[in-house]
C-alpha cells in the first residue's frame, strides 16, 4: 500500500499546474471561511466587552434589555430587594451610559461612561498609571488605554475635559481585557458621579451586579428576581443573550453566514472541477494500473489520498494566510475585531472534509467504471 500511495503522490504533483490550481482553490476557500467566521467571533466578543471586563457572576436587569449598550434604568428599590434575597453575598449598582465629552482642543468625542459602586468599586479595571483611590477625587475619571484611547488624544494623568458642563480630570489610566465594539473610548468613575454628570433618566441603575454565596444559590436568586418583575443572568447567559441578538436579530449573522456559504461553494466548485479534470487526464494511468493487477480498493485509496492531501495542504495554507492577515491588520488597525477560535477552525476543517469527500466521490466513480481494454484499445 505504501508504494501505491507514493505513486499517487507522484501522479498528483507531476502536473504542477493542476496541483497548484487545486491548492489555490482550497486555500482561498479556507481563507474566506476562517476570515469571515473569525470576524464574526471577534464582533461577538467585543459586543460583550463590558460584561467580560466587569467580571460579575450575575447581572440583574430589565427583561427588555438585549445588549449591554441598551440598558434600561431600574428603580432604587430593586437594589434593596436583591440585597435581601437569600443566597446573595452582596449586590451593587452599575451605571452604563453614553455621553459626549469636549476635549481641550474644542473637539467633541462620544464616550461610554461606566459608574462603579462608590463603596466597593466592584468591577474596577486594572490600573496602568495612577491610583484607583484617586477616582474619589473631585471630578476624577479613569481613562481606558485600549484601541480607542487615541480618540481622547491619549490623555496623560491630570488631563481634563468637559462632560455635560462638568469638568472631568483623568486621575488614572487603566487597561481592560476587551475593547468595545462601536469604537467609542471608555471612562470609569464612581456611580454617584456618573449619574450626576451624565444626563439622567428617571431611573439611574443600569444593572445590578450580584455575587451569590454559592453556585447552588443561583437558581433561587433567579426565581426571586423574576418575582420582582426583572431577570437575572449569569455572566455566560448574558453573553449568550447578547450574541443571540447580533446573530438572529440583526443582519450581521445572516451576512456572515452567506459569505461563509459562498466561500464554501467557491472552494467546492474550483477543487471539485479541477480534481475531476485531473482524474480524466490520468485515466490512462489508472487503467494501466488496473490492467497490471491493481485492486479496486487500492485505486480508491490512491484517489482518497490525493484528495485528502490537497485538502489538508490547502487547509493549512488557508489558516496560516488568515492568521497572518489578521495579525497584520491588528498592527495597522488596533480596533480590528477578528479573532480565530477553535470553533472557526473546526467548522472550516469540516467543510474542507466535505470538499475532499465530494471531490473523491467524483474521481472514484469515474475510475471504477473504466475498463483496461478501453485504454489499450485506444
Amino acid at each position: 500500500m505504501k508504494g501505491i500511495l507514493r505513486l499517487a503522490f507522484k501522479l498528483l504533483v507531476n502536473d504542477s499546474t493542476k496541483f497548484t490550481a487545486l491548492i489555490i482553490g482550497i486555500t482561498f476557500a479556507v481563507f474566506l471561511m476562517v476570515e469571515m467566521t473569525s470576524l464574526f467571533a471577534g464582533i461577538l466578543n467585543k459586543s460583550s466587552s463590558t460584561v467580560i471586563n466587569i467580571g460579575a457572576k450575575m447581572w440583574v436587569m430589565d427583561p427588555a434589555v438585549q445588549t449591554i449598550a441598551s440598558s434600561i434604568g431600574m428603580p432604587d428599590y430593586v437594589l434593596d430587594a436583591v440585597r435581601s434575597i437569600d443566597g446573595v453575598k452582596f449586590a451593587v449598582p452599575l451605571y452604563s451610559g453614553a455621553a459626549l465629552v469636549r476635549l481641550r482642543d474644542g473637539t467633541y468625542q462620544a464616550v461610554t461612561v461606566i459608574g462603579l459602586d462608590d463603596t466597593t468599586l466592584y468591577g474596577r479595571p486594572k490600573m496602568k498609571a495612577g491610583r484607583i483611590e484617586d477616582i474619589y477625587a473631585e471630578n476624577g475619571f479613569l481613562a481606558i488605554d485600549d484601541a480607542e484611547y487615541g480618540k481622547l488624544h491619549s490623555p496623560p494623568l491630570g488631563a481634563d475635559f468637559e462632560l455635560n458642563d462638568h469638568r472631568g480630570v483623568v486621575v488614572g489610566i487603566a487597561t481592560v481585557s476587551s475593547s468595545g465594539l462601536f469604537g467609542t473610548p471608555t471612562l470609569y468613575t464612581t456611580y454617584t458621579r456618573a449619574i450626576q454628570y451624565v444626563p439622567p433618566t428617571r431611573y439611574t441603575t443600569s444593572y445590578i451586579l450580584v455575587e451569590p454565596k454559592s453556585p447552588a444559590d443561583v437558581a433561587h436568586i433567579k426565581a426571586a428576581v423574576a418575582a420582582l418583575g426583572y431577570v437575572a443572568y449569569t455572566k455566560a447567559e448574558f453573553m449568550r443573550r447578547i450574541s443571540h441578538f447580533y446573530k438572529y436579530e440583526t443582519g450581521l449573522g445572516t451576512n456572515i453566514l452567506l459569505m461563509t456559504v459562498i466561500s464554501f461553494i467557491v472552494g467546492l466548485s474550483i477543487s471539485g472541477q479541477t480534481f475531476y479534470t485531473f482524474i480524466l487526464e490520468n485515466l490512462e494511468k489508472f487503467g494501466a494500473l488496473k490492467a497490471i493487477g491493481a485492486k479496486r480498493h487500492e485505486l480508491v485509496a490512491m484517489i482518497l489520498f490525493q484528495a485528502t492531501f490537497t485538502a489538508l495542504t490547502g487547509y493549512g495554507l488557508g489558516v496560516g494566510l488568515c492568521a497572518g492577515s489578521i495579525s497584520l491588520a491588528r498592527l495597522r488597525i488596533p480596533g480590528y475585531a477578528a479573532m480565530i477560535t477553535y470553533g472557526n477552525l473546526t467548522m472550516a476543517f469540516a467543510m474542507v472534509i466535505v470538499i475532499a469527500a465530494l471531490s473523491s466521490y467524483l474521481g472514484v466513480s469515474r475510475v471504477l467504471r473504466i475498463e483496461p481494454f478501453d485504454i489499450f484499445r485506444g
